[in-house]
């Protein structure tokens, strides 16, 4: 058997244990690279190889970047920054027709900046915002996909950890690859709130008007979102400047975060413990994921796929835009089956080498990526945000979160298009601050 046709047999297998067995993503991962490299190398080889990923992966000091921006995200949760900033956004929107889900989407995108995870951000907003549109009978497909879309923000908006696994992955930086999210995100973000005001025109009894604020109600309500602009630019300015690493950006942040909640009165023992048993949780899952990837893609170098498929699409008689197009639309059929996080990580080794030939940014080709599988959270079968959305919302169907955001997926699809068109979207911000 030819190494390709073991790579290939490999690939075929990993999907048929995580799809028809349910196994999860990171164990079948594990066990298929295993097989796979002790087919083609050694079984003692083969464990060797396991051991030493397991010790590399869990002994690698760039990994605790991940808790610590997990553990900022998880004590503004618990400290009720998530209330200050939808009670902000509502003020200035909430009026309009529409404005609430506006105002929903401008509080996800501000509260992604300190959280980094769609499905905190999408629990997190079920919580605040449902109970508000609802309560001005906004027609539930509008509110749940509103809610189920914007939370998606929370991976493409910085500190992402989709993202720090990426730059960990590819060997970039991570403090690129975050200014580099910013452009993306707020893009993505008016072509939201665009989308909203689309969809209310459609349909106008989907978002009523919501009551009229002062301006110098709207002016104070700003003062909620001091704290998540503290964070923000504490990360973002000190990672520029070089005051930090990414990881002790995650830590000063934390520490910052724990302060003003307890300072506040907000923040609490209980609070502090859900926090760290929360981040705990998530923290252990990608970095298994990220093990049983790396364990993956071992055995596929040893089989010569990457360097195969690479060599292959870039001798393709076609325009090189064309190349990067089929690989994108690879990722948004893989990312409505898989996990945002486990299909870069399956992939990045194979696709990302075919970008850097075709001479597209490595920067700009990390943050697009990730744009576009995070597509997959709020699309079938998988659309795990919508999920989440659709097990907090009592009377409100699965089926009808996923018609909601089938409005918001000509957004996504317009804000790949338009970073295509200008890459400075992406790395304006990355030359100018990231030097």
């Amino acid at each position: 058997m030819s190494l390709t046709l073991i790579g290939l047999t490999g690939i075929v297998l990993l999907l048929l244990l995580m799809f028809f067995l349910a196994m999860p993503v990171a164990f079948a991962m594990g066990i298929v690279g295993l097989i796979g490299f002790s087919v083609v190398v050694s079984f003692s080889a083969g464990l060797n190889m396991i051991g030493s990923i397991a010790w590399t992966t869990f002994s690698q000091y760039g990994l605790t970047v991940i808790p610590m921006f997990i553990f900022m995200g998880q004590i503004a949760f618990h400290s009720g920054v998530n209330e200050k900033l939808y009670a902000a956004a509502y003020r200035w929107t909430g009026q309009i027709r529409g404005g609430l889900a506006m105002a929903t989407i401008l509080a996800c995108s501000a509260f992604s900046a300190i959280c980094g995870s769609n499905a905190a951000t999408a629990a997190t907003m079920s919580t605040v915002a449902l109970p508000e549109m609802n309560r001005f009978r906004y027609h539930p497909k509008l509110s749940c996909g509103t809610v189920a879309a914007g939370s998606t923000l929370g991976v493409v908006i910085p500190p992402s950890v989709v993202l720090i696994v990426i730059g960990l992955s590819t060997e970039q930086s991570i403090t690129k690859l975050f200014y580099g999210g910013v452009g993306a995100g707020v893009l993505l973000t008016v072509l939201m709130m665009l989308t909203v005001v689309w969809v209310c025109r459609m349909h106008p009894d989907w978002g009523p008007k919501g009551p009229g604020f002062s301006l110098r109600e709207k002016i104070r309500s700003l003062s909620g979102a001091v704290e998540m602009a503290v964070l923000f630019l504490l990360v973002m300015l000190g990672l520029s400047f070089g005051l930090f690493t990414p990881s002790e950006a995650g830590a000063v942040g934390s520490v910052l975060a724990v302060g003003i909640g307890v300072f506040q009165g907000k923040l609490g023992w209980k609070g502090i413990v859900a926090a760290s048993f929360d981040t705990l949780k998530v923290t252990c899952m990608v970095v298994m994921i990220i093990t049983g990837a790396v364990i993956f893609g071992r055995f596929l170098a040893v089989t010569r796929i990457p360097f195969d498929v690479a060599g292959w699409v870039v001798t393709l008689p076609l325009p090189k835009a064309a190349i990067l197009g089929v690989i994108f639309l690879i990722y948004i059929i893989g990312g409505m089956v898989m996990d945002a996080l486990a299909l870069l990580m399956v992939t990045i080794s194979i696709f990302f080498p075919v970008a850097i030939q075709l001479g597209y940014d490595p920067i700009w080709f990390g943050v697009v990526v990730t744009v576009i599988t995070t597509l997959g959270a709020i699309t079938p079968p998988v659309g795990a945000t919508a999920f989440v959305v659709a097990g907090m919302t009592p009377g409100v169907s699965l089926e009808e979160v996923f018609h909601g955001v089938t409005y918001f997926i000509p957004a996504y699809l317009l804000c790949v298009v338009l970073l295509m068109l200008w890459p400075d979207i992406i790395l304006l911000l990355p030359n100018v601050m990231g030097r």
